[in-house]
């Protein structure tokens, strides 16, 4: 499919785990290595080709809409979620609206590739068909990362789908943090907070997922332990 003009932004979260750093900013403009975190997966966006992106707030939303405010090249528009955080699911139910009816990147700011750029964005959406699948994820390989320390999210097999991890002491791959998503998938749910794992494992069992490995380094920036580590890293690497 051509890439989606549109992405949703989750950057609503509480950010609890990179406290005390959140206690008085929000998470995604944390800075690492002298730019916020958003920034680092907003501007592959727009080099991908993305025209509007649909920012949710909720902690210090004034200093999330004041940041997205001064992108440009893109409309921006805002989910409030002032009164009450949705979490991954429940924020595109609320924000699907917003969305449009056409399959959308969804992004998560805790995470980002190195080299920076947006072409594992056209690569997902060159792999994506969405007559075969409802959402395809961009997975890192776990051997391959910066700051992930879990046992791993999914299984990948030669045809691109993708079976979750289970009961499985490990699995080779880790959601990094971006989709493609079809709005009405969401649309259906209330608006409230739930996980967007509860539609994904609806599509799971109906085998209507996908995954695409991503062809860079991936660093994922939890805690403040993290975020040394890849500050630490893109000083080494230069990236």
């Amino acid at each position: 499919m051509t890439t989606p003009h549109t992405a949703m932004i989750l950057a609503a979260g509480l950010g609890t785990r990179m406290r005390p750093l959140t206690e008085t900013t929000a998470k995604p403009l944390i800075e690492v290595a002298g730019k916020a975190l958003m920034d680092r997966q907003i501007e592959p966006l727009i080099e991908a080709g993305v025209k509007r992106l649909v920012v949710n707030t909720h902690w210090c939303a004034d200093q999330v809409e004041a940041h997205a405010r001064g992108y440009g090249g893109v409309e921006v528009v805002f989910s409030d979620e002032r009164e009450e955080v949705l979490e991954t699911g429940g924020a595109l139910a609320k924000a699907a609206p917003l969305l449009g009816d056409d399959p959308v990147f969804v992004v998560n700011t805790d995470a980002f590739w190195a080299p920076a750029d947006g072409a594992p964005l056209k690569a997902l959406a060159d792999a994506y068909d969405p007559d075969t699948a409802d959402e395809i994820l961009l997975l890192a390989d776990r051997a391959r990362c910066l700051g992930f320390d879990g046992k791993g999210d999914f299984h990948l097999s030669s045809d691109n789908a993708i079976t979750h991890r289970g009961e499985a002491p490990s699995a080779p791959w880790a959601y990094a943090g971006l989709r493609i998503a079809k709005p009405a998938l969401y649309a259906a749910y209330p608006a409230e907070p739930f996980s967007a794992f509860r539609v994904w494992s609806g599509l799971l069992e109906k085998g209507r997922m996908q995954g695409l490995p991503l062809d860079r380094f991936w660093l994922h920036v939890g805690d403040p332990k993290a975020l040394k580590d890849a500050e630490m890293w893109l000083r080494c690497f230069g990236a």
